[in-house]
């Protein structure tokens, strides 16, 4: 019923999280999504910015993804049904509020080939052992990028984490311009033999940062 009246007008449900705030799952013109006070977390323009950059990568090679911010799970949605994308999937998200919404409202469970693990991600990539061919960096709380993940030394760790041949997919900004930081990190990673492309105002709002080994 709610998806159907979600054509004549939005439904929301509000959920509070201690780490997130005020959480809003919306049905809207007959889709579910999930948004903060001032960001789409899931399902809206988060998918479409994370799914443009997926499209600049080759996934054939890709055996194992790491995704750092889960928010409910459209990534992996996107994944799986626009790329057919089959291989191993592990999902880190600090929020258990943001991953019982995951799997209660989005229907995004842990299966053979998905972990989804409740851990900070700095935490996460400092002590696992694993390697990834490709890490998703999608780490908000609302519109922020909190200050550790702009720092190099998160990102000296993250290196370590990626497989030789492997890419990293970063959500890095809603700012109009560059942060200081993040021209640092796009710096960072050049000077450590990668290609860095840098995608400005994508669906009019983030930077996306992709970097693969050269």
């Amino acid at each position: 019923m709610a998806k159907l009246l979600s054509y004549l007008y939005p439904i929301t449900k509000k959920v509070k999280s201690e780490i997130n705030g005020t959480l809003e799952i919306t049905w809207y013109n007959g889709k579910k999504h999930l948004n903060s006070k001032n960001a789409n977390y899931s399902y809206g323009s988060l998918q479409r910015i994370l799914k443009f950059g997926l499209e600049k990568l080759d996934l054939k090679n890709v055996h194992s993804i790491l995704i750092l911010g889960l928010g409910g799970g459209s990534v992996i949605e996107t994944l799986k049904s626009d790329f057919n994308y089959q291989n191993q999937i592990t999902a880190i998200d600090i929020d258990p509020q943001i991953i019982a919404i995951a799997k209660h409202e989005f229907q995004i469970d842990t299966s053979k080939n998905l972990k989804i693990i409740c851990d900070d991600a700095w935490h996460y990539i400092e002590n696992t052992s694993d390697t990834f061919d490709l890490i998703i960096i999608d780490l908000f709380i609302d519109i922020t990028v909190p200050e550790q993940f702009l720092d190099v030394s998160f990102w000296e760790t993250i290196l370590k984490r990626k497989s030789a041949s492997g890419s990293i997919l970063f959500n890095a900004s809603l700012e109009k311009e560059l942060s200081q930081k993040l021209e640092h990190i796009i710096s960072y990673l050049k000077a450590h033999i990668y290609q860095v492309e840098v995608y400005k105002k994508v669906n009019q709002t983030n930077t996306v940062i992709l970097a693969r080994s050269i």
